[in-house]
């Protein structure tokens, strides 16, 4: 009986939190769609991933305003207040509805304004504090009671619900809370984060719709590529965990006092000149890793347009951190595998004329990620499901992950 009771608590919760998640990431956005509009004049898409149209004064304006109004906001937000994460959640810390959501909103505002950082975070953070709020008010009910295992499933459910409603992809939503947070793979954890995920992503599409957010050209991957995926897990797997230790050390040094308020637009200001001359830089590292993807012929200028944006996303993005930004860090880790896919892909395509750049960028992109967040399958099914891959992609992704996150576990290992 009490089984029974437990099993129906936890599945109210779960369809009704992936519908309110759901909305929560469609609303989220939207206030990105809004503030791109305002401050960029453009609509992103898979196509204009950036704004390259616009005079580089008004790029340059729109990351400096955004710098200061964050650096304000999040200065006074912290105050008397720190931000919970959300393995702080899961275990027991109270994440504060309202002030979680105005971190979640000031995140999305700065990235929309241009700021060098992902967006993924803010989505994930809004899905857990809605949990734990959801979990904290209807506990006293005894026909929505939870114990305290399906409390800490629903919170990591539910932030992997609100990044699966952003990029609408399910089941990354649904790797991202058992591989990262939960860590507890069974029946009753599957369905928990599948249900919501999908749910999420079916709300969060009535805005975004189904298009895959990079293209990538040709969708089939040859056996060729597999050569090519072993040898960047080796590469890939070295670099992507050094982009972790920065993106550690980086958080460990964040301003919270009240430096942030001219550090943080002091940041912006460089942003902004560099952003300036080269918009890929701006924001989550989209326009980046589409350029990457979009390279057709290499010559001088690829080469330094390629390299000069691969230095500057990661060194402004570590600096957007140490200097009190939040933000997430996997788009920009997508753009900087990309990146190095491709620089890395130009001997290996003089061999192999059938292998495109699109792919080495593809490649790149999954066994960076799968170093820099320590997440091998959620690194796998994002770039599937964000790319819209066939099946083809699975051996070389597949191969390359593994061998990437073997040689970051290996350095871990050698320096603890």
């Amino acid at each position: 009986m009490k089984e029974n009771q437990e099993n129906i608590s936890l599945a109210i919760a779960t369809v009704v939190l992936g519908t309110v998640v759901g909305f929560s990431s469609l609303i989220l956005s939207a206030i990105l769609d809004i503030t791109e509009h305002y401050f960029l004049n453009f609509n992103e898409t898979n196509r204009v991933p950036v704004n390259i149209n616009i005079f580089p004064t008004h790029r340059f304006i729109s990351v400096f305003i955004g710098g200061i109004i964050a650096a304000i906001v999040w200065y006074l937000l912290q105050r008397h207040y720190r931000p919970v994460s959300i393995k702080g959640a899961l275990n027991g810390k109270k994440m504060p509805l309202s002030k979680t959501l105005i971190h979640v909103i000031t995140q999305i505002f700065f990235v929309g304004t241009g700021n060098s950082i992902g967006r993924e975070l803010a989505p994930r953070e809004a899905g857990a504090a809605i949990a734990q709020k959801w979990e904290r008010t209807f506990d006293r009910y005894r026909w929505l009671h939870l114990n305290a295992e399906d409390k800490r499933l629903l919170i990591a459910a539910a932030a992997g619900a609100g990044f699966a409603g952003v990029y609408i992809a399910p089941i990354t939503g649904t790797v991202f809370c058992l591989e990262i947070l939960y860590r507890r793979i069974n029946a009753r954890s599957v369905s928990v984060s599948l249900i919501m995920s999908v749910i999420a992503t079916m709300i969060g599409s009535i805005l975004k719709g189904f298009d895959p957010y990079y293209i990538v050209g040709t969708r089939d991957f040859s056996l060729a590529t597999v050569p090519f995926a072993l040898v960047l897990g080796l590469i890939l797997g070295i670099t992507g965990t050094w982009f972790k230790r920065g993106v550690k050390l980086a958080s460990n040094k964040r301003v919270t006092n009240k430096n942030l308020l001219w550090e943080l637009p002091l940041l912006s200001l460089s942003a902004g000149a560099v952003a300036a001359f080269y918009p890929q830089i701006m924001g989550n590292g989209r326009g980046l890793a589409q350029l990457a993807m979009n390279t057709t012929v290499i010559n001088k200028q690829v080469i330094a347009a390629l390299l000069f944006g691969l230095f500057a996303k990661v060194i402004i993005t570590l600096f957007t951190i140490k200097c009190g930004g939040y933000g997430g860090t996997l788009t920009p880790s997508i753009a900087a595998g990309a990146v190095i896919g491709v620089f890395l892909g130009i001997p290996y395509i003089q061999l192999f004329p059938f292998v495109t750049f699109a792919q080495c960028a593809v490649i790149g992109a999954s066994l960076f990620l799968a170093a820099s967040q320590q997440a091998p399958l959620m690194a796998l099914f994002m770039l599937f499901e964000v790319c819209h891959l066939n099946f083809t992609a699975f051996l070389p992704l597949g191969i390359g992950v593994a061998i990437s996150i073997g040689i970051s576990k290996w350095m871990q290992v050698k320096t603890a």
